[in-house]
């Protein structure tokens, strides 16, 4: 027979692991029941390595899948800004950068919706905690202008504001918005967030 405290101990201990069983039971049952509601979150992606397409696209090294920063625009490749009387590529400096920011190193991101095949997602590094953000605050990027359908991100807007008062990166040279570039657009298009991912 065991003296009474151990037993008491032995008891407490038995209530302790039923009342836990029974509360992780009601909590299962509970999250398969219809009448619960669940919020569709947006889909977050496992780490990513990633390769460069241009200066708002990447691919998964692994999966293949194509992912697009949501919300910006950068010069497109072989766009040139202009610094004075002084040419700079625009458009491979954004490619360089999103490449320093994404080489070996992993990359989380949010696919908030697909378009084509393509996530447009807000993505993270270690050392960017939103890259397409930090692009913007840095005069790499520009926001898209909002539609109807897809309002500017408010965050942005606000970092585009302060780079372009710092004329920080395009800022400080005169350059065409990456939307009007090239001749496979008409002159006065503007591109929805979804436009520019094909």
């Amino acid at each position: 027979m065991m003296p009474p405290l151990e037993r008491a101990t032995v008891v407490v201990a038995a209530l302790v692991v039923v009342s836990a069983c029974s509360f992780n039971v009601g909590k299962a049952q509970a999250a398969d029941r219809s009448d619960i509601y669940k919020p569709n979150g947006a889909l977050q992606s496992p780490p990513l390595r990633v390769e460069v397409i241009d200066g708002t696209r990447f691919r998964d090294l692994e999966t293949h899948m194509r992912y697009r920063l949501y919300g910006i625009a950068t010069c497109v490749p072989g766009q040139i800004a202009n610094l004075g009387r002084q040419a700079w590529p625009c458009g491979t400096m954004a490619t360089a950068w999103l490449v320093s920011a994404t080489l070996n190193r992993w990359v989380s991101c949010t696919t908030l919706r697909q378009v084509d095949g393509v996530n447009l997602a807000r993505c993270a590094s270690a050392d960017h905690a939103d890259i397409a953000g930090d692009m913007v605050h840095e005069g790499i990027a520009l926001t898209l202008p909002p539609t109807n359908d897809v309002p500017s991100i408010r965050a942005y807007v606000a970092a585009e504001r302060e780079a372009r008062k710092a004329y920080r990166g395009l800022w400080a040279s005169s350059f065409q918005m990456p939307w009007l570039h090239g001749d496979s657009k008409p002159s006065g298009s503007i591109p929805t967030i979804a436009s520019r991912d094909k």
